[in-house]
């Protein structure tokens, strides 16, 4: 890649004003531009990140896609939230951080060369880690959904939606001892959930036979938790029919595409509790990717077969048509600038 070097102190690494680089712009719906944009400087407690890459969310395809509330062009980079790079340039007052550390960044301008975001939301990557794509923010969120899950040896855990974070999510339950139902409605999830560790799987297609099925498997008891990791009505309403009763449900799908019933008879009757796992405190995001570095360090999670896609810059569009239509043999998007 090509971009400004490391260098010893913090104002010398930063650019000229007139220095541009390559990013994003979403300019209309499904249509993203590589642009010049100006390189941005780190301000007081802040880094800039030259990046190496940045994973494809899910939670993009909707303003990809174009729903009314979204406004046109977005901010050059913007919706990129997965990145990793070498910090090549650091604001005043910042010391735990130097040019030429590799970090994940929890930054929210990474479809583009280069982000900068506070120093307190860059996570040092060590030297082990120094080949390996890092889309911290996926990563991280994984981990945070997993505690928050309370999930305990012995216990029956159905994950309905294997995608990126269903897979890792499978890997850790079963790694906690727990029995896996992994459901899904692609064959090819289903392959990679029981590479992972999932016990079982059932695909996704009859929603009352699904719920015998584990019915059947469970004795009648139904499960202890249930992760829905999909976003979509038909798999929450599915994930509380799966939840047995003083069971745990866990939202971990992102429903970002209008408002959501839910069965609060059957909620209330069996008395389950409904986490929302999703965090919004940034400094708990950042607890989590340090969690997942630990956890690809000790070899507790490999999340590198699920990178299986990688695009560059220019070809954004490709990867969010790939990331809403999932083909066979899919199933994580990076992108390089």
């Amino acid at each position: 890649m090509s971009g400004a070097q490391p260098a010893a102190g913090p104002e010398a690494s930063v650019p000229s004003a007139a220095a541009t680089m390559r990013a994003a712009v979403l300019a209309a719906p499904r249509t993203f531009q590589v642009r010049e944009a100006p390189v941005p400087r780190p301000g007081p407690g802040e880094v800039r990140v030259h990046l190496a890459g940045t994973g494809v969310c899910a939670s993009n395809v909707t303003p990809w896609e174009g729903p009314p509330w979204m406004t046109f062009p977005t901010e050059p980079g913007g919706m990129g939230h997965e990145g990793w790079g070498v910090v090549d340039a650091v604001g005043e007052g910042v010391d735990a951080l130097a040019p030429g550390d590799r970090v994940a960044a929890l930054s929210y301008h990474a479809y583009a060369e280069y982000d900068v975001c506070p120093a307190s939301q860059c996570v040092l990557l060590p030297p082990e880690l120094a080949d390996v794509p890092f889309p911290g923010e996926p990563l991280g969120c994984a981990m945070n959904i997993f505690r928050r899950s309370g999930i305990h040896e012995g216990h029956t855990v159905a994950i309905v939606g294997i995608g990126f974070l269903g897979a890792l999510l499978t890997k850790l339950a079963k790694d906690a001892g727990a029995r896996v139902v992994a459901i899904s409605r692609r064959r090819y999830s289903l392959e990679v959930a029981r590479r992972m560790g999932a016990d079982e799987t059932i695909a996704m297609d009859d929603h009352k036979a699904i719920i015998e099925q584990v019915k059947e498997r469970t004795d009648g008891q139904l499960c202890e938790r249930v992760i829905e990791a999909v976003g979509k009505q038909r798999p929450l309403d599915l994930a509380g029919e799966l939840t047995r009763e003083r069971g745990r449900l866990i939202i971990a799908g992102y429903h970002q595409d209008g408002p959501r019933q839910v069965n609060m008879q059957l909620w209330n009757w069996r008395g389950i509790d409904v986490v929302n796992a999703h965090e919004r405190d940034p400094q708990v995001y950042v607890d989590g990717i340090r969690a997942a570095v630990d956890a690809v360090l000790n070899g507790r999670l490999d999340p590198s077969p699920l990178y299986t896609h990688t695009y560059p810059l220019d070809k954004l569009d490709e990867a969010l048509a790939a990331t809403r239509d999932r083909p066979d043999g899919f199933f994580k998007a990076l992108v390089t600038p």
